[in-house]
Order: structure tokens, then sequence, then C-alpha cells
């Protein structure tokens, strides 16, 4: 069992770290706490039992650990993290894409719900079904954070440019 079980995060992890660092990096902001948030998700998870390790599972604990390391940097700095995502790296900027600084900015100054749905719908590019399983929302709540999201999004951009 503890074999079939660490062949299944094997599978998961090499098919899905890209886009696990991807989704921590767009929610944080910063390269190597995405990546910490991925490593911890993975060793938290080894020796599970095989039924419970679905990349859903697994994104929502990237979700949560990413959650979780935003409200330490508050707690630490008393402060909210920062707005932009800087491109440290051609690494960073690979993980990125060619996505633009501007629309990350505004991105980031999401609020925290509406910005995880957004993020999983235009990056990891799931299902209403698929945010609702990893988030603990209902479909139409989904679909409506992210009808407010690109609301504000819009309107953010509109003002800036």
């Amino acid at each position: 069992m503890l074999q079939e079980s660490g062949d299944v995060l094997v599978t998961l992890y090499r098919e899905n770290r890209l886009d696990l660092i991807r989704l921590a990096l767009l929610l944080v902001g910063d390269r190597e706490t995405a990546e910490d948030i991925v490593q911890d998700v993975f060793a938290r998870l080894h020796g599970r039992r095989p039924g419970v390790l679905t990349l859903a599972y697994v994104r929502s604990s990237v979700l949560n650990g990413a959650r979780s390391a935003l409200r330490r940097r508050r707690v630490a700095l008393h402060k909210p993290p920062p707005a932009l995502v800087p491109a440290e790296s051609a690494e960073t900027a690979a993980l990125l894409g060619e996505t633009r600084q501007e629309v990350l900015t505004a991105v980031t100054r999401l609020p925290a719900r509406q910005r995880e749905t957004l993020v999983l719908r235009y990056y990891l590019d799931l299902s209403d079904a698929e945010i609702a399983d990893v988030t603990g929302l209902r479909q139409s709540t989904v679909r409506s954070t992210v009808m407010r999201a690109l609301n504000r999004l819009e309107r953010e951009l509109r003002a800036s440019g």
C-alpha cells in the first residue's frame, strides 16, 4: 500500500509540479515561497492512502498552503502581501510566461477569494466544478466570484491605463 501511494505521489509530482508552483506563485508572489509550499504539500502527503491522492486534493492543499503563507506574512509584517509579482529571474519569468505585469499587479490587488478563483480558472484552466472541488465553494459561487473578479479587474485596468 505504501509503495502504491508513493507511485501515485511521484506521478502527481512529475506531471503537475510546475503548474502547482505556478498556482502558488500567482497567489503568494515569490518563487521560493511557492516552491516551498509545493514541496511541503508533497512531503505531508507521503504515505497517505492512494485514494486520497487526487490532483484536486493536491491543488486544494497548495491553495491552503498559499493561504497559510500569506497569513504568516501578514502577521510577521503587519501589512498585506506585496502588490507586485516581481520577475526576479529568467526561471520566474518562464513560470509566469509572457503575462503582462500590469495584469498580474491588478490580480494581486483582488480580494483573496477572487484572486484564487481567477488563478484557478485562467492560469490552471480549471472548470467551475474543479474550482469548486479545490476551494470548497459551490459552482454557482465560483461563477459569481469569477464574474465579480473580472469586473473589478476591468475597472482597475481601465483606471490605470
